[in-house]
């Protein structure tokens, strides 16, 4: 798959590719045909970094219907040869989805288009789902032959027509399709016994019942038997309806076995047993140090900052990197006086990784005493890696928690200049708390944003006089079905105020 060129900021193409609102309203003033080959650009090359986090169907669909423009250009991407050579379903995902909203919005030619894929397409899985929310019930009913010949006879077709049964977003083609094809009605009953079974035949290596034993473990070989699913995923790890858990031997393989021999930790470390466990966080072989000081931050453990400071510093990369994940983790008044010391460039070594996962933390649950740290973090991180890396957001999330009024400047930076619409749309929300003229200023334009959050903030901030657009766009919001339900609720409300004041 292809990495993403992101346009200037400042130019058609580039509003577009951000879903920014004023992408939309640029598109509409500009030359029609100029506006379509950007659209067409957008649709067809994947703009974003992350699509499980980051929407554009409804924005692009949206703009098709304003510019009525044709569909040729999604039709020779989908269509094209290398169709058959890339499986990777992001190349032809966002103009599926595309195309779904269109047929939503009456587009026939949409709907023609997503059947033909549907039947001849690599990334035709997708397709289906599309159709599933959209087409009636005849139009799905004659793709049932189409689909089920990409099943070869026997039990490894059927085994896989079991597996894509199971994984299917949306069900429905498949339960209509049981009802004339004996083959699906016996995958359908057969699926669920598979998942059943493996359950039932999940094995691995286990650690033995005493700390000695767990810390032991915690280094042995690989995962063995055990997938990421066995274990608890992140909070903040996003999940897809397309998704998998992952390959257990890839590289953080050791961190969740880390994981996992902390979490047996809680359950077996007694009294007696701290000093082997504050040895083996303070100088024990990888797996045993990073279990370990896992076990001791979950504990709230009064140790656990000075040996986090000191795996902090240490050579082994891996070590390193397990210290700054959990400083994150770590809780309390006596964890925030520590941040503050690391975050401080006159007690700390702020521009050290140790300093920036500080900041982090303050940023998460530091109080407002904190603002001017988080506020330096977030000015430091922009000037060193611009408008992207995976702390930014958290960084753009406490300024506004903390109400740092001095973030200002900086957020209006990310929010015009961020790649990613989730970004940008975080960074509206700490403008929202922090910038006193977000209402008649950035809320305007983010009625029109890609990212339906963005939409709903507008809606419930965005000062309702002053600017003709708005009373209007809120009046199309209310109507369009294709709306989400919390947005709706939003621009209901302001049109309803707006119209008790004007009696």
């Amino acid at each position: 798959m292809f990495e993403p060129v992101i346009a200037p900021s400042a130019s058609l193409l580039g509003l577009l590719q951000r879903g920014r609102g004023d992408g939309q309203l640029h598109a509409l003033a500009a030359d029609r045909t100029e506006a379509i080959a950007a659209l067409q650009e957008c649709v067809t090359r994947d703009p974003r970094a992350d699509w499980q986090v980051e929407n554009r169907s409804l924005y692009y669909a949206r703009l098709y219907m304003e510019l009525e423009a044709p569909l040729g250009g999604i039709e020779d991407h989908l269509h094209d040869p290398e169709d058959l050579l890339d499986d990777d379903e992001g190349r032809t995902g966002l103009a599926l989805s595309v195309l779904g909203h269109l047929a939503a919005y009456g587009r026939r030619d949409a709907l023609l288009m997503l059947r033909e894929y549907a039947a001849t397409g690599t990334n035709w899985a997708w397709a289906l789902d599309e159709l599933a929310l959209r087409d009636d019930d005849r139009g799905l009913l004659l793709l049932g032959t189409a689909v089920l010949d990409r099943f070869a006879p026997g039990p490894e077709g059927d085994a896989e027509l079991r597996e894509v049964i199971r994984g299917a977003y949306e069900p429905r083609p498949w339960r209509l399709w049981a009802a004339y094809h004996p083959r699906v009605a016996a995958a359908s009953e057969q699926s669920p016994f598979d998942v059943w079974q493996r359950q039932l035949n999940r094995s691995g290596a286990t650690p033995g019942w005493s700390t000695a034993d767990v810390l032991v473990w915690a280094d042995q070989g690989d995962l063995g038997g055990l997938t990421a699913g066995a274990f608890t995923r992140p909070p903040d790890r996003p999940e897809s309806a397309r998704g998998s858990d992952g390959d257990p031997s890839g590289p953080d393989a050791g961190d969740r076995r880390a994981a996992a021999a902390a979490r047996c930790l809680a359950a077996v470390v007694r009294p007696e047993d701290r000093p082997a466990v504050l040895e083996a966080a303070g100088g024990g072989l990888p797996g045993a140090r990073r279990a370990a000081l896992r076990y001791l931050v979950d504990q709230q453990d009064p140790a656990a900052a000075v040996l986090i400071e000191a795996a902090a510093a240490d050579v082994d990369d891996r070590i390193v990197r397990t210290a700054l994940e959990l400083l994150g983790r770590m809780r309390g008044p006596e964890a925030l006086a520590h941040a503050r010391r690391w975050a401080d460039p006159a007690t700390g070594g702020a521009d050290s990784a140790l300093g920036e996962a500080a900041v982090q933390l303050l940023a998460d649950a530091g109080e407002a005493c904190d603002a001017p740290l988080v506020v330096d973090g977030l000015r430091r991180w922009v000037s060193v890696r611009g408008v992207s890396g995976t702390g930014l957001g958290s960084l753009v999330d406490g300024a506004g928690r903390l109400a740092a009024a001095g973030a200002v400047p900086v957020l209006r930076h990310i929010y015009g200049e961020a790649a990613s619409s989730e970004l940008r749309g975080r960074a509206a929300r700490a403008l929202a708390v922090t910038d006193v003229h977000f209402p008649e200023g950035p809320a305007v334009e983010c009625l029109w944003d890609c990212e339906e959050a963005t939409r709903e903030l507008a809606a419930r901030h965005v000062a309702t006089t002053g600017d003709a657009r708005v009373l209007e766009r809120l009046r199309r919001l209310a109507a369009d079905p294709a709306e989400e339900a919390e947005v709706h609720a939003a621009v209901r409300g302001r049109l309803t105020a707006a119209r008790e004041r004007g009696r």
